[in-house]
């Protein structure tokens, strides 16, 4: 039994070495080990906290530039938006001036056709005027007594000046 339960004299020494050993720790040992901890706990709190920072630095970057790209799109579409309906001004130019154009083709044409239908009339007209006087100058040469001489001889001769006026066109 002398193991389970030592000598007194035994049982001091040993209490009065661990009381030393203890002491000697308490003095030097244990500010040293709680220096230590103190150290590392206090660099992984720093740690914690640079992690957290740089999680919340990277939010912002991300927030950030999800605004930037946000502001892109909106001028993307501004910009889209924009050259449309300046395609679309120009296009409404264009027809409004090919209309224009065309508004006046069209006009000059009708005046053309007037005046070209006037200068027939006036032809027509100088060529009946001359045709008249023709006929007009050789009843009057050859003085008919009678009306129906008259109308036969102005039958006759309007019979003859379209074959002649209808010549004098093909020769010139």
């Amino acid at each position: 039994m002398g193991l389970l339960l030592p000598e007194s004299g035994l049982l001091f020494w040993m209490l009065l070495s661990f009381g030393v050993v203890f002491a000697v720790l308490a003095k030097y040992g244990f500010p040293v080990i709680t220096r230590m901890v103190e150290e590392r706990r206090a660099y992984v709190e720093q740690s914690l906290q640079a992690a957290q920072e740089a999680n919340d630095q990277l939010a912002q970057v991300k927030a950030q530039s999800e605004a930037l790209l946000q502001s892109a799109r909106e001028q993307q579409m501004k910009i889209l938006n924009e050259a449309s309906a300046t395609r679309d001004q120009i296009v409404a130019e264009a027809k409004a001036k090919a209309q224009a154009e065309t508004q006046r083709q069209i006009d000059d044409a009708k005046r053309q056709i007037r005046l070209e239908q006037e200068a027939a009339v006036r032809a027509a007209r100088s060529q009946i005027a001359l045709l008249a006087v023709d006929i007009a100058g050789k009843v009057i040469r050859e003085k008919l007594d009678t009306s129906a001489a008259q109308m036969s001889m102005i039958d006759r001769l309007l019979d003859e000046a379209p074959v002649m006026k209808a010549g004098q066109n093909n020769i010139q």
